[in-house]
């Protein structure tokens, strides 16, 4: 008699496991990532390791004993900021004023030509005008200065011509009045074609059926640019904004050192002058390094207030929350 064996029951094969959203985007974009690891590395190197440096703003560094030898002096170095030092005291009057100049007549200028070109018509024409625009962007300060020196300069073209018919010259270049308005007009030529990149990206992405319904409504063109454009592009306005303001102590060394002999420390000594002034070429490491960290210090309180500020008027900022 046979004997009836069952056979075992079949196993049933595991459901293949789902890997997790962010193991497939890292499989995904993992090339994305190993080429963005040089850039990583740049920055980690040359700015958040040499933040470590800051140290010697409490000690009486000195070169030839290194930061980790030199002694420790505590908050010695911050008395020229906490005491009033006179000279300190200029260069920080000097740069908010500078600083409050540019960000009034300086930081419009991109946004107005932006709004120019995107008016014209032909693109072969609006490509014409950004490569001019574009140009004096890649010129060092020291050709810059040079052009103006040639220009505006006391044996410059424009006084020369005065001279030849006989009128009275004007002494712009070496004129400590007229050194606001000079280091001004030099920023707003070199850096406001430059500035209009981000805007004329952010201009082409307002939709331009915007414009067919207000022109449909009987809009002007003027009308267009304040209920159109700019509430489009108000966002990237007040990211700029933002950014600016933590630049607000930092007015370009290379600039007005280069002119301050001309017009003297009074009213051309500003923080980043001060510090290689006082600092580097007197040998008061400690203290240059000091008021680095203060002016650090004061530029993220900045971009955190306007940030927090933005928020508040209903705009992303730097991040959202």
């Amino acid at each position: 008699m046979a004997l009836d064996v069952k056979s075992p029951p079949a196993r049933v094969a595991a459901p293949p496991r789902r890997a997790t959203p962010k193991v497939s985007r890292l499989r995904r974009d993992g090339l994305l990532l190993l080429l963005g690891v040089p850039g990583l590395l740049v920055i980690l190197l040359f700015h958040y390791v040499p933040m470590l440096g800051n140290v010697i703003a409490f000690k009486d560094y000195q070169p030839f004993l290194g930061i980790w030898e030199a002694p420790w002096v505590g908050f010695d170095n911050f008395r020229v900021i906490f005491n009033g030092d006179p000279a300190f005291l200029n260069a920080l009057v000097n740069t908010l004023v500078i600083s409050l100049v540019q960000i009034v007549f300086v930081f419009p200028v991109p946004i107005a030509l932006a709004l120019l070109l995107n008016s014209l018509a032909g693109e072969r024409l609006k490509r014409l005008a950004q490569s001019i625009l574009y140009l004096p962007h890649f010129m060092s300060w020291v050709v810059v200065v040079a052009i103006f020196q040639h220009m505006l300069g006391n044996a410059g073209l424009l006084n020369t011509f005065l001279r030849s018919h006989d009128l009275a010259t004007l002494p712009l270049m070496g004129n400590p009045d007229l050194f606001l308005a000079l280091i001004t007009s030099q920023v707003i030529w070199k850096d406001a074609g430059w500035g209009t990149i981000i805007f004329l990206a952010a201009l082409s992405r307002v939709d331009p059926e915007l414009y067919e319904a207000s022109a449909m409504d009987g809009a002007s063109r003027m009308r267009q640019l304040w209920h159109v454009t700019l509430p489009g592009i108000r966002g990237v306005i007040v990211l700029m904004l933002i950014l600016k303001l933590g630049d607000v102590l930092t007015v370009g060394f290379e600039q007005i050192i280069l002119q301050q002999a001309m017009v003297g420390a009074e009213v051309s000594e500003v923080l980043d002058t001060y510090v290689y002034t006082y600092g580097v070429v007197g040998g008061n490491w400690g203290v240059a390094a000091a008021v680095g960290l203060v002016k650090g210090l004061v530029g993220l309180v900045l971009v955190l207030g306007a940030n927090k500020v933005a928020h508040l008027l209903g705009e992303r900022g730097l991040y959202t929350k």
